[in-house]
């Protein structure tokens, strides 16, 4: 990094790398496989489970409810996954990998989270533990403690909130503390 670039730019050049180097992944992954990192961390969850319905996947992915179904609504067109009523309750609609999605599986790369977990477990607790503190804190000076993200690094245009899930009305902002531009 040049060292004629003061603190803050430094700083926002850091972030604006991270945030590249994930879409760098995100368009191999697209470009070279059809399919981008929720869509394959969704196919190994449903293939993890064997059978589970959309609440489920949702939970373990942590995502909504309504953006892992249009994650699956995208699996299921490209026949990687269908869905089935459960045999016990014809209300409850599972969820289950084909062999095109094992076979989809099984030459799937590695996630960009995949790695970045590796290099992370290999730091010392301490080490995890300012990272995570640090990177709280920067998504709290980015007014982004509120909104919901998965453990998979993606990026992209996020999907519409439906009604319930709107984000919540922010918060005010603190007397003499100027508003972000």
């Amino acid at each position: 990094m040049p060292a004629s670039l003061d603190l803050e730019n430094q700083i926002v050049a850091a972030i604006r790398r991270i945030v590249r180097a994930i879409d760098l992944h995100s368009q191999h992954l697209r470009e070279h496989y059809g399919l981008t990192a929720p869509q394959i961390a969704a196919l190994r969850e449903a293939a993890r489970l064997d059978s589970a319905t959309i609440g489920v996947l949702a939970h373990a992915l942590h995502l909504s409810q309504p953006t892992v179904s249009g994650i699956v609504d995208r699996l299921e067109r490209q026949g990687l996954v269908n869905r089935t009523s459960s045999p016990k309750d014809r209300r409850a609609v599972a969820v289950r990998v084909t062999a095109a999605g094992s076979k989809v599986l099984r030459g799937a790369p590695s996630l960009l989270a995949d790695r970045f977990r590796h290099n992370l477990d290999r730091l010392e607790q301490w080490e995890q533990l300012w990272i995570l503190s640090a990177l709280q804190r920067i998504a709290s000076m980015m007014d982004a403690d509120d909104i919901d993200a998965a453990p998979v690094l993606t990026t992209g245009p996020l999907p519409e909130a439906p009604a319930a899930e709107a984000p919540p009305a922010r918060r005010r902002r603190k007397a003499g503390r100027p508003s972000p531009a």
